[in-house]
């Protein structure tokens, strides 16, 4: 496409003894946060069912991609034609019923042979070794009960998981009877894990469920303090109970 031919020159222009200090300053490493970010508000965008934003989001992602891959064949690592054709290749190998076998698979198969396909490919590195380490922890349990699931490592339905549940919070008290807090954080951790399990079985992502749960907070939180400011007090001169009051009122909406 020509608009990403143009955009490719851009990045070059900006990078270039002519262009700008800042991106000339960039190394991959340094990119990395910002990607990182930027893959963050493509999600909110579209957990918010914007259109608009997510167009501009996937911009801002695209940029840094190509930045990224553009600053690798300064260094003559890799281009961006070999990232393309990287995909594309993964794509097709990945993919048989579409472009070998042609054959009809519902969306639960494709999934298991993507990630048998994947699992052959990686054998040598490890089951999990295609779960990136730097992914959030929530996000990162949540794959690895997903991965563990499709070689039948699983509860046969969620009713289990959900026993699993109040057994490790009872792990998780009798451990707060000592002083070990290693113990302690052993179990919340086991809690935490279990809960995570709980909601892949019904169907939830759990990284997706407590974004929406910190939203509803905030926006309450929000509307507690106007109702406190309307009252003639600020959040900090407030007490534990004028709060309380605000807080049931502002879930009423």
């Amino acid at each position: 496409m020509s608009a990403i031919a143009d955009l490719v020159q851009i990045v070059r222009k900006l990078r270039s003894p002519s262009g700008c200090s800042w991106d000339r300053e960039q190394t991959v490493l340094s990119l990395s946060p910002y990607m990182l970010e930027e893959a963050y508000e493509v999600a909110d965008a579209i957990e918010k069912n914007d259109m608009k934003l997510l167009r501009t989001e996937l911009g801002d992602l695209l940029l840094h991609i190509i930045m990224s891959a553009d600053i690798c064949e300064e260094q003559n690592e890799f281009s961006l034609k070999d990232v393309v054709c990287g995909i594309s290749e993964k794509l097709i190998r990945r993919h048989p019923h579409v472009f070998k076998e042609h054959c009809s698979l519902s969306a639960n198969e494709v999934e298991k042979q993507w990630e048998a396909i994947k699992a052959s490919e990686k054998r040598e590195e490890g089951f999990f070794s295609s779960i990136p380490s730097a992914m959030p922890a929530l996000q990162t349990a949540w794959r690895i009960q997903q991965r563990a699931s499709e070689v039948g490592f699983d509860w046969p339905n969620a009713r289990g998981a959900l026993g699993k549940i109040f057994e490790e919070i009872g792990e998780f008290e009798r451990s707060m009877e000592s002083d070990d807090t290693e113990a302690q954080n052993a179990e919340l951790g086991d809690v935490f894990f279990s809960l995570v399990n709980y909601c892949r079985l019904l169907g939830f992502e759990p990284e997706a469920v407590l974004r929406s749960n910190n939203s509803k907070f905030i926006e309450r939180f929000t509307r507690m303090e106007r109702i406190l400011e309307e009252a003639g007090y600020s959040l900090g001169e407030a007490d534990m109970e004028m709060m309380e009051n605000a807080w049931q009122r502002a879930k009423l909406g």
